[in-house]
């Protein structure tokens, strides 16, 4: 055994990127127990000595085979510039092998810490010689930021099987995470197209009251016949209509409560990273129905501010405002919030607020800012719901346990809805929604305003 380990290890010092895998391993332990066994059953001695000798053959022969081509492998890992948070992104690594003999194949991918992908390889099995192999994958980031990913780690044996290659292919790089821009992708395609009710936005009945004439056309089937515009019909010999179009040019503002509150993780990522998502989305949907889309962030102060304008590229300063909205430990300061928006924001608009009140005495707090914002614009609180404490208080109870975790899931509801019926009667808007909702329940209120035409 002094005799295979000397021999070991002058070939690592030789080749360091060389591993015993674990079938050398299994043969290494049966050939010592074999030795071990030798002593009581002399015959064994001459067959652990012939195994033995195989196996060093074996080794040499397949270290041979290995190292016999400086760089057998090419490659490169493909994927966007930039990620999605809160998607599935689709990576592609490429890879060719140009050994003339079939080869067993383990590739590691070195992921980005934020994704705590630990023990995760590709087992590509046995492959023919000189091979190419497209491996595709997807990842979930859950936060916003910059992703390091590191090189393309192959380990390769022949179908001996005895000991494995290390070959490393540079592939790092860093991608930055923004926010959901393939939900953006798709609300937008079915915006424009008028199909929103496909991913769940209601269809809301227009009072009218907010539509702008646009032009006088002929009546075809379907439309309302108080449309009709008589006088037209008369000088035309021919029904006519009235054409209206939504107000457009409306200054819609997301509000982003980026202090510690907001931390709290559901499915994976952190309210605030829902928040960012749906802001983006949402102002997205504002920007085509024509409105002016802007952004604010706050925690301890006002750290972004971006003017609603409908100017082109006005979407990509938003994108790039939300990625570098940073997550903060403070408690949010609504009376900052309510001087930057009373000296920056002159017009009336819609501020849609995304914040997380626990407590009535925390919301009372504040109330006395939100009030005021309320008096210049069209205020709505975004206030989430915990999802997991409502399962806790509606689940069957069986013991007495059981009951005292109810009771106080029971309570904690209770609160929410008396925050949401405390600013219902402080004259302010207010959407009550699980995390997962938040895009579309968000989308359906801007719409509801849109339609009675209160912005």
């Amino acid at each position: 055994m002094k005799f295979l380990a000397n021999i070991w290890s002058a070939l690592y010092r030789k080749l360091p990127a060389l591993y015993l895998t674990r079938r050398a391993v299994l043969l290494i332990l049966a050939i010592t127990g074999m030795f071990l066994l030798g002593f009581g059953w002399p015959w064994l001695f001459p067959a652990g000595q012939m195994l033995l000798g195989l196996l060093v053959v074996g080794v040499v022969a397949e270290v041979t085979m290995l190292y016999s081509i400086r760089q057998p492998f090419s490659g490169e890992r493909i994927l966007e510039e930039k990620l999605s948070n809160g998607d599935y992104n689709p990576l592609i690594i490429k890879l060719q092998c140009v050994y003339p003999f079939s080869t067993l194949v383990t590739v590691i991918d070195e992921f980005p810490a934020q994704l705590q992908l630990r023990g995760q390889y590709f087992e590509l099995g046995r492959n023919r010689p000189a091979f190419k192999r497209d491996i595709t994958y997807e990842i979930r980031p859950v936060n916003r930021g910059d992703y390091e990913f590191g090189d393309l780690h192959i380990l390769v044996s022949s179908v001996l099987g005895l000991v494995q290659r290390k070959v490393t292919l540079p592939a790092a790089q860093t991608v930055p995470v923004y926010p959901s821009f393939i939900q953006l992708r798709k609300f937008s395609f079915y915006t424009i197209h008028d199909r929103l009710d496909e991913l769940g936005v209601k269809k809301i009945r227009k009072l009218g009251a907010n539509n702008e004439f646009e032009q006088i056309r002929e009546y075809v089937q379907g439309d309302d016949f108080r449309r009709i515009n008589w006088a037209a019909t008369a000088r035309k010999n021919t029904l006519m209509v009235n054409e209206y179009q939504e107000e457009k040019a409306q200054q819609v503002y997301c509000v982003l409560d980026s202090g510690r509150h907001m931390q709290m993780p559901f499915g994976g990522l952190s309210l605030l990273e829902y928040a960012v998502n749906a802001t983006l989305v949402m102002l997205g949907v504002a920007h085509a129905k024509g409105d002016k889309p802007g952004l604010l962030s706050f925690a301890k102060k006002v750290d972004f501010y971006l003017p609603a304008h409908s100017k082109t590229g006005q979407l990509n300063r938003i994108a790039e405002g939300l990625y570098r909205v940073v997550p903060q430990s403070y408690e949010p300061d609504f009376l900052r919030l309510y001087k930057h928006v009373k000296t920056n924001i002159r017009k009336r608009s819609l501020l849609l607020l995304f914040t997380n009140f626990d407590t009535l005495p925390g919301l009372k707090r504040q109330l006395p800012y939100l009030r005021a914002l309320a008096r210049q614009h069209l205020l709505c609180v975004v206030i989430f719901e915990n999802t997991e404490v409502s399962r806790v208080a509606q689940r069957a109870v069986s013991s007495l346990a059981a009951a005292c975790e109810q009771t106080v899931a029971e309570k904690y509801s209770l609160e929410k809805r008396q925050i949401v019926a405390e600013l219902t009667r402080s004259g302010i808007y207010s959407i009550y929604t699980a995390p997962e909702h938040l895009t579309v329940d968000t989308i359906n209120k801007y719409l509801y305003f849109k339609a009675r035409g209160v912005i």
